[in-house]
């Protein structure tokens, strides 16, 4: 098992409003556009997330809400079974910060092959949920 975690971001908006936010997928429509250069075939329902990054699909469900601190997620199509998780904390009442992490089931062989790729994607993950209105 490896474990891939973004450096902590800081998002100008309230725990309670990332998390809301974040937690029902269907909302992140009004941001389809900002991703489109970052991922392809982006689709998604409230619970689903589909899309394909550098030739590689994945499909990724919400399998846990903490309500206003963490998302869990899980891999449903992935060529790498992994689970990812969103945390957010309070920094005060209009401020959170947010941290992604993501872990992976591969063997030390693949873990070379996929580190890099993975480290890459949790941190460009965090940063856009960093910036995208809330």
């Amino acid at each position: 098992m490896a474990q891939f975690e973004s450096s902590v971001k800081f998002v100008p908006y309230s725990q309670e409003r990332v998390f809301n936010k974040l937690s029902d997928l269907s909302n992140l429509e009004s941001v389809r556009d900002k991703l489109a250069d970052k991922v392809q075939g982006l689709a998604f329902d409230s619970d689903t997330m589909s899309f394909t990054v550098q030739g590689v699909s994945i499909t990724l469900r919400i399998i846990e809400r903490e309500p206003y601190k963490c998302i869990k997620f899980e891999s449903e199509k992935s060529p790498v079974p992994m689970n990812l998780w969103i945390q957010i904390l309070p920094v005060d009442t209009e401020q959170a910060k947010l941290k992604v992490t993501i872990r992976a089931e591969v063997n030390m062989f693949m873990r070379a092959m996929v580190a890099k790729p993975l480290q890459d994607g949790v941190d460009k993950l965090a940063e856009m949920l960093s910036v995208i209105p809330y």
